[in-house]
């Protein structure tokens, strides 16, 4: 069976660059953030309806790495984060991702800190909440009891505290 590792945290704190590390020094998949994708091909603003369909596009694309993985599946962003997008830009949450948040849990999830530098993107949108972000991920992981790790640090020490993470899982 195949031991999912989520990647979650706030904007810009090294989440892609992570999973793409994590997955190349464990010999396996990464699934990346699909929202990237979706948005960069939208001719308008997303919308709250889009995140829904950003939602079952990560879960689809994860579902099908899942099957080639080699053990562990790295993904970059999960339900957490399709509900604190939606709870925190939108005051409210689709039912599906609600349900899939708390259906759909992984083997661990690592909170990226927000010791790193805000980098610009045109996709980011709040250069100013991340630690207020951070804490709603840590309450929303921690009142849910979902396995976690904070993952801190720059450079190779942030992977190798997230390599410290996984080992324990594995």
């Amino acid at each position: 069976m195949t031991k999912r590792i989520a990647i979650t945290g706030p904007e810009s704190t090294g989440k892609s660059q992570l999973a793409e590390e994590l997955a190349a020094h464990y010999h396996t998949l990464f699934v990346a953030e699909y929202a990237r994708e979706y948005i960069e091909k939208l001719d308008r603003q997303y919308t709250y309806d889009d995140v829904l369909e950003i939602a079952k596009g990560q879960l689809l694309r994860e579902n099908e790495a899942a099957n080639a993985a080699n053990a562990l599946l790295f993904c970059d962003t999960d339900f957490t984060v399709t509900k604190i997008w939606c709870d925190y830009k939108y005051k409210q949450c689709h039912d599906w991702i609600n349900g899939q948040f708390v259906s759909h849990t992984y083997d661990i999830y690592l909170l990226c800190s927000t010791d790193l530098p805000w980098e610009y993107d045109a996709q980011r949108e709040n250069p100013n909440e991340r630690e207020e972000l951070f804490q709603h991920y840590l309450k929303t992981l921690t009142d849910n009891g979902f396995p976690f790790a904070i993952i801190n640090g720059t450079g190779a020490e942030r992977l190798q505290n997230a390599i410290k993470a996984v080992d324990k899982l594995i």
